[in-house]
């Protein structure tokens, strides 16, 4: 009995590019929703914010139903919890183990592991607006306003924080980047006007409102709450950060 010849014939190489960052991109997002403790983060933290401030006279959120205010900070909440700190803490492990560096010497280049993440972060944020606004909806939520302006708000407020989380979590030690990802969550979660309105920070809400997620908490605030157009002054702030964040991290991120 023969074979043909070449039938079973290696074909050598790497596959496809966008194959490439698109099994990786999966594999990213597959190991994150499988991680115990980034789910926390995600997920669990945000809806249980949700629930519990909306549902109890805890925090004065102004005129009008509770939600109302409190699920659009929520929403930026989620974006920063998905894309600074569970990706910096992940990534600095990751890079603390030596997998950074094997998959650098891969054929998949380390622009296109850095696509592969930013992919994963955007299906994990997609999943979770989801949730949060079944959820949001459910208590009561009445959104309005342009989604255009939403759409570029998390986009921009994702940019940003990915930028600084990766520069965090290749220029720290992963223990370090583990710690400090949570103290800059815990911080920002309080001071960042997401639960609480930065109006009753007085003189200091000058300086908060150029934080990433005041900008990005107020300028879905006002679009989904008060129904204004392109919060063009919150996008500013998002972009700058983005711009910062993502050339600080191309700039000093070390792989090893």
């Amino acid at each position: 009995m023969t074979t043909a010849t070449g039938t079973f014939a290696p074909r050598p190489g790497a596959a496809p590019l966008p194959r490439m960052i698109a099994a990786q991109a999966a594999l990213e997002t597959r190991m994150l929703l499988r991680n115990g403790e980034q789910l926390l983060l995600t997920v669990v933290i945000p809806t249980l914010l949700l629930v519990l401030f909306s549902s109890a006279d805890i925090v004065d959120t102004g005129s009008g139903k509770s939600v109302d205010f409190l699920a659009p900070g929520v929403l930026a909440l989620a974006v920063m919890s998905t894309a600074f700190t569970g990706q910096a803490i992940a990534t600095g492990f990751e890079r603390r183990y030596g997998v950074l560096k094997r998959l650098a010497s891969s054929p998949l280049p380390r622009w296109g592991l850095m696509t592969a993440k930013t992919a994963s972060v955007l299906v994990t944020e997609i999943l979770q607006v989801l949730l949060l606004t079944v959820i949001a909806l459910a208590l009561g939520w009445s959104p309005h306003g342009n989604p255009l302006a939403v759409l570029l708000l998390l986009v921009l407020g994702t940019a940003a924080f990915s930028g600084l989380g990766l520069l965090m979590a290749g220029t720290l030690k992963a223990e370090a980047t583990l710690a400090a990802a949570n103290l800059v969550f815990l911080l920002l979660l309080v001071g960042g006007g997401v639960i609480v309105p930065l109006a009753k920070f007085g003189g200091a809400q000058s300086v908060l409102g150029l934080l990433p997620i005041s900008a990005l908490s107020d300028g879905l605030r006002d679009v989904l709450q008060h129904g204004a157009g392109m919060p063009w002054g919150d996008l500013g702030i998002l972009a700058a950060w983005a711009v910062v964040g993502l050339g600080a991290a191309g700039r000093f991120f070390r792989w090893e």
